[in-house]
């Protein structure tokens, strides 16, 4: 089997509601898709969601190195090599993790489809479902309230909420948020690196109470001894987000100690094939594992749903980055139901209609 045709497209999504994180407000994404058909008329599917400050791109930096690299890398050769592919990638587009996932994913979709299998039991198989978070930016406190209370009438059951501008502000939705939708629900909570290591430790004494369950990168990536400082004085797990990017950081944080967590994002890492490395440093340090997202559309999410499922040590999911998206084209590739993603039995990433 060979590649004999690379197509691509640029996906521009507005959101239906923006969404403000400590460092940015987000009103719309760009996603590019990939294309590639083999001569048995098998084809596979990737996606990039690149963004300057997590993937440090830009869509036509994506749409450049597909015509300056991986149309030469791929065309009239074998989907097989993908360790192969990668380690190239790696070399010709150093800091370009989406472009690298985007190749890495359809890859991995053409290769599932020749199996017929669906993707997460060619990986692995371990289950076949995941719940997953669904996600607050940060509101004023009434809106913050309502927006709960919707997700949970929807039949979420983990609530994720950003914050990180201002520490007073963000103690009080946390305890109203508990105050006035209960206690049936877990609580997660993101500050996007906008704490110093001594208002983090402050934030979690100050909303002990609301019982939440994980604190997710409450410092600057920049300053690594910050999360290890926050990691050794608070009682509820640490997760690094923004502060992994590659192999080598999830190494060097689990080594010194520093987290309790790791959040993988297939974009932000570079691909399916990164993400099993990183997964296996975590199991092998005793850190716990959560899948995340960017602003990706489905076929992104079902890319990071497959990945989740294919690993015991795997038990959290934040892949909610596709429910605000409008004009998503790639619809019925996962269930999603009560706030669990289930794959669904298409082989490869799902039934793909394009």
């Amino acid at each position: 089997m060979k590649i004999t045709a690379i197509e691509y497209f640029r996906l521009d999504m507005p959101l239906a509601v923006p969404y403000t994180i400590a460092y940015e407000t987000v009103d719309k994404t760009t996603n590019i898709i990939l294309k590639l058909t083999t001569n048995t008329g098998i084809t596979g599917w990737g996606c990039a969601a690149p963004d300057i400050e997590v993937t440090n791109e830009t869509p036509e930096n994506v749409i450049d190195n597909i015509n300056s690299v991986i149309i030469d890398l791929l065309k009239g050769q074998s989907p097989f090599h993908i360790a192969r592919y990668t380690h190239q990638l790696k070399t010709l587009c150093p800091t370009s993790s989406s472009t690298i996932a985007m190749v890495d994913m359809a890859l991995y979709d053409l290769i599932a489809r020749k199996a017929k299998l669906p993707l997460f039991q060619l990986l692995g198989g371990f289950k076949n479902e995941i719940p997953t978070s669904i996600t607050i930016g940060i509101l004023p406190l009434k809106e913050t309230i309502e927006q709960a209370k919707n997700y949970l009438k929807q039949g979420f059951t983990i609530i994720k909420l950003k914050g990180g501008l201002n520490l007073k502000e963000d103690i009080e939705k946390i305890m109203k948020l508990r105050e006035k939708n209960g206690n049936e629900f877990l609580l997660r909570y993101d500050a996007n690196q906008g704490y110093t290591p001594e208002e983090a430790v402050e934030f979690i004494s100050k909303t002990k109470s609301a019982k939440i369950e994980i604190l997710e990168q409450p410092t600057k990536q920049t300053k690594e001894a910050h999360i290890g400082e926050v990691t050794k004085n608070v009682q509820i797990p640490v997760m690094a987000d923004e502060s992994i990017k590659t192999l080598q950081d999830a190494f060097r944080l689990a080594s010194n100690e520093l987290i309790d967590m790791v959040n993988i994002k297939i974009m932000k890492v570079g691909g399916i094939l990164e993400s099993q490395h990183i997964n296996s440093v975590a199991k092998a340090a005793g850190l716990e594992v959560m899948v995340g997202c960017i602003d990706e559309c489905a076929l992104g999410i079902s890319a990071g749903l497959h990945f989740a499922l294919s690993r015991p040590n795997i038990e959290y999911a934040d892949l909610d980055g596709h429910l605000d998206l409008l004009e998503d084209p790639f619809t019925d590739l996962f269930d999603l139901k009560n706030g669990i993603l289930y794959p669904s039995n298409y082989y490869g990433l799902g039934n793909i209609k394009l």
